[in-house]
């Protein structure tokens, strides 16, 4: 199951993520999106794990404080492909 977590502080990266999911179960991908240009996070990231870990993290960490701002953590909705039209 893929979860999207927000409002992370700039300062998480990747690891952070994955270290702050890990206790719940095994991390299959933890990714904080970055800026193309600057490279930056964006404040947001997407884990990848097993549903049953996932639940019992979204549950625990959605409004969990770090560096006084409070995560939003829930699962990741699918992006709807554009369509093309000639």
């Amino acid at each position: 199951m893929k979860v999207y977590v927000g409002n992370l502080p700039w300062s998480v990266t990747d690891a952070d993520l994955q270290n702050l999911f890990e206790p719940f179960g095994s991390v299959d991908s933890a990714q904080v999106v970055t800026d193309r240009e600057s490279g930056r996070s964006r404040g947001f990231g997407f884990v990848e794990m097993a549903a049953q870990y996932a639940a019992e993290a979204i549950a625990k960490l959605n409004g969990r404080e770090i560096d006084s701002r409070a995560l939003r953590v829930n699962e990741a909705e699918s992006k709807p492909r554009a369509s093309s039209r000639f």
